[in-house]
């Protein structure tokens, strides 16, 4: 007689793989009706296809770029190789723009990972709920020399994305729901903030050093941590203008002291 968890991991097997020896195995444990292995099938089927609806919901603007027949057939190959690994749907799919570069189609379409990346970062923030932004007034409250090692906790509906290849530009010609006569898309690096809350998103293109600054201070590192790596890229950036603009965005939504500050106090 075979162990709860044995059983389990072979239905799991069998719905996710649809592997014919577990569904063999598992149909001498089923009961009721003429062919039980038949309601097995039902289920490998509706788990099938609610992933497959998920991931074409999810990402209808890279089934507008490739086509809605190649995304499905490549989302049939990435729930069978990558099944999800949390309970959460909502968070299925992270991993499928790298899956997609990888597929044969990345080799007309090199930029089909940064744009179907693109796609995931706008559904992310569209769903996110923003927090009461943080005034000028309060960061001038702030002690010029606690300012270096002070951390900032930005809107949760914020992503940061470099591209080699300007897929903004194709995301916008997607959203307008309109054909040009002529498009050409060629290589170019580009830094592309997102951000959204409450259903609505934008996006748009920051300079590299700024991309720097703000990814570092989403990243989890103080203002002066990402000054300086804001500093590298380009030496004459302006860390007090960059994080005004921050605060004049209200992309700022709290105020924090490092851990080994916070414990001082």
């Amino acid at each position: 007689m075979p162990t709860l968890a044995e059983t389990q991991l072979r239905f799991r097997d069998a719905v996710v793989q649809g592997d014919a020896q577990h569904i063999d195995f598992l149909a001498s444990l089923l009961v009721g009706g003429h062919c039980p292995e038949k309601r097995l099938i039902v289920h490998q089927r509706n788990y099938r296809q609610s992933l497959i609806d998920a991931l074409l919901t999810k990402f209808p603007a890279t089934g507008w770029l490739l086509g809605t027949r190649y995304l499905t057939e490549a989302a049939t190959r990435f729930i069978r190789e990558s099944p999800p690994q949390a309970p959460c749907i909502a968070e299925f799919g992270v991993r499928f723009p790298d899956f997609l570069s990888e597929c044969s189609v990345a080799l007309g379409a090199p930029y089909v990972r940064e744009f179907a990346e693109l796609e995931w970062c706008v559904g992310k923030v569209a769903i996110a709920v923003s927090g009461v932004p943080v005034t000028l007034e309060e960061m001038s409250s702030i002690q010029a020399d606690a300012l270096p090692d002070t951390l900032l906790e930005l809107q949760s509906g914020l992503y940061y994305l470099s591209a080699s290849w300007p897929v903004d530009e194709l995301m916008k010609l997607y959203l307008r729901e309109t054909v040009p006569e002529r498009f050409e898309l060629s290589p170019v690096e580009v830094n592309i903030e997102v951000r959204g809350a409450r259903g609505e998103f934008y996006f748009s293109r920051l300079d590299a050093a700024e991309a720097t600054f703000r990814k570092a201070i989403s990243g989890g590192h103080s203002i002066g941590d990402a000054a300086e790596s804001a500093l590298e890229v380009n030496a004459g950036f302006d860390a007090g203008k960059g994080l005004v603009a921050l605060v004049g965005a209200g992309l700022i939504q709290a105020i924090r002291k490092r851990p080994d500050e916070a414990s001082r106090l």
